[in-house]
């Protein structure tokens, strides 16, 4: 395995990185809470149950409603936690994908071990990360701010190096680059 597969693997087990994680969801939750609703509405804590795997238990989602009667709009805040409704945390979905680039029997083997991933949802979030992901508008603004580009055949790959993610700084900026695809 590569140093840089092992450092990632390490990342997945960093128990300061995921209490690092929690702490930006709360500030952006905070964030949220304190605009309000765009009826004018006071938001209130309307969190919802997430059972991720490959990670941390976190166990809610944090999301908001409006108070205002007749409004009642839900605003779920960015996660750097979740990446959208994927099962997986986020985290893993990226590290895992960038890590089975080229992908070896003996890598599947070892994530599936480490992880229980199946191999049809690693080719899964490949195709994610090739297809919807790089066609998507996020990235189709996003991919502009990098010089070099990033290559999109190789994502999540090269942004996990562009954002140098084999650490947890590194891998907590590139989380909260994504953190708009996390929600609507």
């Amino acid at each position: 395995m590569k140093k840089s597969e092992e450092k990632w693997g390490q990342a997945l087990e960093n128990r300061s990185l995921w209490q690092v994680l929690e702490s930006l969801d709360a500030d952006l939750a905070r964030a949220v809470q304190a605009e309000g609703c765009e009826c004018g509405g006071r938001l209130h804590r309307a969190d919802y149950q997430r059972k991720p795997r490959g990670g941390p238990a976190w166990q809610w989602r944090d999301s908001f409603c409006c108070g205002q009667e007749g409004c009642r709009r839900r605003r779920t805040p960015p996660s750097v936690r979740f990446l959208g409704r994927r099962v997986y945390v986020g985290f893993v979905v990226v590290l895992v994908a960038a890590m089975q680039y080229g992908v070896t029997p003996g890598r599947v083997r070892q994530i599936q071990e480490k992880l229980g991933i199946d191999r049809r949802t690693l080719e899964r979030w490949r195709q994610w990360w090739l297809g919807t992901f790089a066609v998507g508008s996020f990235w189709r603004a996003a991919k502009a701010r990098f010089v070099p580009l990033v290559c999109e055949r190789t994502l999540p790959g090269s942004l996990c190096e562009r954002f140098e993610a084999e650490g947890p700084e590194g891998l907590t900026r590139l989380l909260a680059f994504l953190a708009p695809i996390t929600t609507r």
